[in-house]
């Protein structure tokens, strides 16, 4: 594989936000019932505002994790590659990369740059089955061609798995 000459970007698959829609209800549904309880002087069981702080939560989380994936940037060049997340702002130069891991996750597998200072991880593509059937995919599409050019672009080399890492499944890249 030659090294790409122009930078290359590459965005993750988007997932439908219906269920952060579905969260969201459910939260306002218990809030306003525990509003509505609080101020007709209702008594009411503790499960109520513990689901509505529960169900807040949730909300949050999802609405965090689908605005970081629309933020979600890999770009790659024939000087580095460089991850950016809206929380997230790396960029590593090849020769400071220092092991590459792939690891075996619910949904595909999960690629880890570490480098000298910091590090990133980004999900390769993967699907999402309930009872068999496809509800969605996660990931980078071009997951296999990204792992490649990091892997060529900064000369790691497969090694045996680690002996204290016995727990997780995959394959290590690093400098020999």
């Amino acid at each position: 594989m030659q090294p790409a000459l122009a930078p290359r970007e590459y965005r993750p698959t988007l997932i439908s936000r219906r269920g952060e829609l579905i969260a969201w209800i459910s939260f306002l549904l218990v809030g306003i019932t525990w509003a509505i309880l609080i101020i007709s002087a209702q008594s009411y069981c503790i499960a109520v505002p513990v689901l509505a702080i529960i169900l807040l939560m949730a909300s949050l989380s999802i609405s965090l994790g689908n605005w970081m994936d629309r933020h979600t940037v890999l770009c790659i060049s024939k000087e580095c590659v460089s991850y950016q997340n809206g929380i997230r702002n790396v960029e590593f130069r090849w020769e400071n990369i220092q092991e590459v891991r792939v690891l075996t996750a619910q949904w595909g597998k999960k690629v880890h740059v570490l480098a000298d200072q910091a590090h990133f991880h980004f999900q390769m593509l993967g699907e999402v089955k309930v009872h068999g059937e496809v509800k969605g995919r996660v990931g980078f599409a071009e997951g296999d061609l990204i792992l490649d050019e990091i892997i060529e672009h900064s000369k790691l080399h497969e090694i045996q798995q680690p002996e204290q890492d016995q727990t997780e499944t995959g394959v290590y890249y690093t400098r020999e």
